[in-house]
């Protein structure tokens, strides 16, 4: 008598594996380069921001001749930016949180995005734009402008906001995803030159280090295309 033989599923490949949170957080290499970049933000570079923008604030800097800010009426638009900006975090958080591989990348571009700024900052020293209109964004003052008493005007080139929200586009996947992004990304910079808070430079500036930033995380943390 003819005995069939059980029928035994493919064994799943080690890149699908790495994929979910199990099968990636087996990877010590996985483990300590997500831990290491949040250590390194929460620890390094947010108790050493806030004496570095109060440094920011209180030197001299260059007022840039712009053309397009200077045609452009000052509209306080600030609950706009705000609302676009950090819903278009936590959407692409969201998203990338069931992704771990490409999370990892993400936080890595973050952080290599705010070392980046405070680098630019601290080489251009910029004074305001005229008839800037003052955006309290309660998230930037808590988390690197904690001790500072005056607000934080002199912080330009480039636009944070701008470039968080283009990192975002190219952190995450999917025609769909990467143009909602990238409009709400180009919306913002527009907002924020309607706000004065920023010149033209700063915004046009933004998409090019966020690429560099996430081209830096790719290369501590590389990914597929998936």
């Amino acid at each position: 008598m003819r005995v069939s033989s059980p029928v035994v599923a493919p064994a799943a490949p080690a890149g699908a594996s790495a994929r979910t949170w199990v099968g990636a957080w087996a990877q010590p290499g996985f483990r300590n380069l997500l831990v290491l970049p949040l250590v390194l933000l929460f620890a390094g570079l947010v108790p050493a921001a806030a004496p570095f923008y109060h440094f920011i604030q209180q030197r001299a800097g260059h007022h840039l001749a712009d053309p397009v800010l200077a045609h452009l009426p000052a509209r306080d638009v600030a609950s706009p930016i705000f609302f676009l900006m950090y819903g278009s975090c936590i959407a692409a958080v969201a998203w990338l949180l069931g992704r771990p591989q490409l999370l990892v990348r993400g936080v890595w571009a973050y952080f290599l995005l705010q070392l980046l700024r405070m680098a630019t900052i601290w080489v251009l020293p910029l004074e305001p734009p005229v008839g800037i209109l003052p955006f309290p964004d309660p998230f930037t003052e808590h988390l690197f402008h904690a001790s500072v008493a005056v607000p934080i005007t002199k912080d330009l080139f480039f636009s944070g906001h701008t470039a968080t929200v283009v990192l975002l586009a190219l952190a995450v996947r999917g025609r769909w995803w990467r143009a909602t992004l990238g409009a709400l990304a180009a919306t913002i910079g527009v907002l924020v030159l309607v706000q004065h808070v920023h010149y033209v430079y700063d915004v046009l500036g933004a998409p090019l280090f966020a690429w560099a930033a996430y081209w830096l995380g790719g290369r501590i943390w590389p990914t597929d295309p998936a």
